[in-house]
């Protein structure tokens, strides 16, 4: 059941929220295989289940009423494990709710435990948690090897994909709600910068993080995407503009949009399959109405540089706070070892090798000598990404459609040990959007030759959600794209 039939569902009395719990509590039991829930809460989830039947009982039901929902690990949840899939951050319990769960657990959803992610939310194939792999729950056809749901928000595209839970919330730096939606035939909105309160979520790159919703449509995303948003004086990045109706938006009427296609993300060695899909998508647009021409983005080439200097010195400076003092893990100490050895130890037992890896880049590019060369060079940069998209919108440019990953969901483990600039390739097409602070949505369009699920990627207008989901809508509605992954687990 998608959201929308849900609530639907719910308001006319036809199920309870405590059978639609009860039925997503059994499939998470039976799905271990997969690894996307990491932390079960299933008292909980009944708790607020029947609280939930109870206001929807009295007329009182906001659209997420009863809806079962799961949450990224990197959410602060008050009472519940909340690691950010570190073993730092090993037995953290917060006494306080981020912002975003706090909106979604006070419009009546249901949380059903917490989601799997990359550790600290630092990679794209969920292969860097202190919980192990999330699994895909699509497979190659006639081949058992088990793939990447993408990362960071790796759990929660496993467990929407694999009907586990109506939607769940991701974050997204450089990709991470898009890839793992594309990878996994679901769709994933990364809302425009400061849409969403970042109060409360555990911090990777504070200019680029990013909370949103991960559901199995476009209608199932805007309505998250309401409840979801809204300004938080606890966060002086949020902004402070009204929360439109997103779903009352969707109309599918895109006659009369421009859409640009940027040639600079015609990538040298892209399979075939990605860039017939996406000409297909550019016919869909136009079939729908839209009039489609070719712009450029001419700083795109220097997006992933940029990106890998900026967030790995955001990420530096953010997680020096783990030191073992005054939450999480703390390592064992020799006798004479002193505050120093204890940073030090705790450091590197606690923190994977993919996060140790971007501390240290990230130190480096602050340090001494090196700032102005890497750090301020890179935010140049990055306002030269932002200006051309500024000058494409400015030329009335509605919406920018590309592909939303390189290539279908790879293998676990295929690209672990080659070089890790080949994984950070995954992130392409998706960080300028980031970079620019601009909303993007990842929707499932086709499969490719093995039947895996492929998505396109439409980039819109900074606080303009709504017009990007209606022309997501109306490529949604084009691709008719109803595939589901082959039950294995």
């Amino acid at each position: 059941m998608k959201i929308a039939e849900a609530r639907d569902a719910l308001r006319k009395g036809e199920v309870t929220s405590l059978e639609l719990t009860e039925a997503c509590l059994a499939e998470i039991e039976a799905a271990d295989a997969l690894n996307a829930f990491v932390h079960k809460t299933p008292e909980l989830a009944r708790e607020r289940a029947a609280a939930a039947d109870a206001r929807l009982k009295a007329g009182d039901a906001p659209d997420l009423c009863g809806v079962p929902l799961g949450i990224k690990d990197l959410f602060c949840t008050e009472g519940v494990a909340s690691q950010a899939a570190s073993r730092i951050l090993d037995g953290f319990r917060p006494e306080y709710e981020s912002t975003v769960s706090a909106q979604l657990r006070d419009a009546g959803a249901v949380m059903l435990g917490k989601l799997n992610m990359d550790e600290f939310a630092m990679g794209s194939s969920n292969e860097t948690s202190t919980y192990g792999d999330a699994v895909n729950p699509w497979r190659r056809e006639g081949d058992e090897a088990r793939l990447t749901p993408g990362g960071s928000s790796g759990g929660s595209a496993a467990a929407v994909a694999a009907g586990l839970c109506l939607g769940a919330t991701g974050t997204d730096t450089g990709g991470s709600i898009r890839q793992p939606a594309a990878f996994t035939g679901i769709t994933g909105l990364k809302p425009t910068y400061g849409r969403c309160s970042r109060w409360g979520i555990i911090a990777f790159a504070s200019s680029l993080d990013q909370a949103g919703p991960m559901a199995r449509d476009v209608r199932d995303c805007a309505i998250m995407l309401s409840a979801m948003s809204g300004h938080d004086s606890r966060d002086s990045t949020s902004a402070d503009l009204p929360v439109p109706d997103f779903e009352a938006m969707l109309t599918g009427d895109i006659r009369g949009k421009t859409i640009g296609i940027p040639r600079e993300y015609r990538m040298e060695g892209m399979p075939g399959e990605i860039e017939a899909l996406w000409a297909e998508g550019r016919a869909m647009l136009e079939d729908a109405g839209a009039k489609v021409v070719d712009i450029s983005l001419p700083h795109t080439k220097y997006a992933l540089p940029a990106y890998y200097v900026i967030a790995p010195a955001e990420a530096s400076s953010n997680l020096a706070r783990y030191d073992g003092v005054r939450f999480g893990h703390r390592a064992r100490l020799a006798q004479g070892d002193g505050i120093t050895d204890m940073y030090e130890k705790t450091r590197a037992e606690g923190f994977g090798p993919e996060v140790q890896r971007r501390v240290m880049v990230g130190t480096y590019v602050l340090s001494a000598g090196f700032y102005d060369a890497y750090y301020n060079r890179a935010r140049k940069v990055r306002a030269l990404i932002k200006k051309d998209f500024d000058d494409v919108f400015a030329d009335g440019v509605d919406a920018i459609l590309t592909p939303a990953t390189p290539s279908a969901a790879f293998g676990l483990g295929e690209m672990s040990d080659a070089d890790p600039v080949q994984m950070y390739l995954n992130d392409v097409f998706t960080v300028t959007v980031n970079l620019a602070g601009l909303p993007g949505i990842a929707v499932p369009t086709g499969l490719d030759r093995a039947g895996l699920p492929l998505g396109l990627q439409l980039i819109g207008r900074p606080w303009e959600e709504g017009d990007l989901l209606n022309t997501a809508y109306a490529l949604e509605r084009a691709a008719n794209f109803t595939s589901r992954p082959g039950k294995w687990w």
